[in-house]
């Protein structure tokens, strides 16, 4: 009995500067955003965002490569501005969102793209959809500690999809050639992170 408490001492003692390297921070949704922009009828943009989203990252101090990032947003809270187009956004033309209540990304490779630089490779799931994505992500940010204690950091995330790949085929051809809105689908995500405890 003594030998195995001795051992699993000793595993403990071993595992604890592997566990130190790792601090998982929660995405705060009042500090963040998730948006999108699209082209529409070939002349300009239009820009929306999610207002329910939640999600964890969890980062490797010694080796930020070995860090891991796994986000899950509401697609029912889809935001436009405009109330009409909105709710065509959550049919089953666009989002489904009876059907598909939510899009998840979760990474599976994190690589140095420089200073302060980072490229994110997960899988994207949207629209029963699943296709991987790499995010182009700046930061983290230097951790700051905020006036009731708690260490935060940000990062900010862009990157580009094709909504066809995800099934959402939905559109209406323009009179004058083109259509009344584009297969892209521009992405950027600012986040700021609340470190647990």
């Amino acid at each position: 009995m003594k030998k195995l408490i001795t051992l699993f001492t000793a595993v403990f003692a071993l595992s604890l500067p592997v566990m130190a390297l790792a601090s998982t921070w929660k995405i705060d949704p009042d500090h963040s955003n998730v948006g999108f922009k699209v082209r529409h009828l070939m002349v300009s943009n239009v820009k929306g965002s999610f207002e329910k989203f939640s999600g964890s990252v969890e980062i490797n101090e010694k080796d930020i490569t070995k860090s891991h990032v796994s986000v899950s947003i509401d697609t029912a809270s889809v935001n436009t501005n405009v109330q009409k187009r909105d709710g065509h956004l959550k049919s089953a033309d666009f989002f489904d969102v009876a059907k598909y209540p939510t899009m998840t990304f979760v990474s599976k490779k994190v690589v140095s793209a420089g200073k302060d630089r980072l490229k994110v490779t997960g899988d994207l799931s949207l629209h029963g959809v699943t296709r991987e994505v790499v995010l182009d992500v700046e930061g983290p940010a230097v951790e700051s500690k905020d006036p009731w204690g708690n260490y935060r950091s940000g990062v900010v995330a862009t990157t580009k999809i094709n909504r066809k790949d995800f099934g959402l085929l939905y559109n209406a051809a323009l009179e004058t050639g083109g259509v009344a809105v584009g297969e892209e689908v521009a992405i950027t995500l600012e986040i700021e992170m609340i470190k647990g405890k």
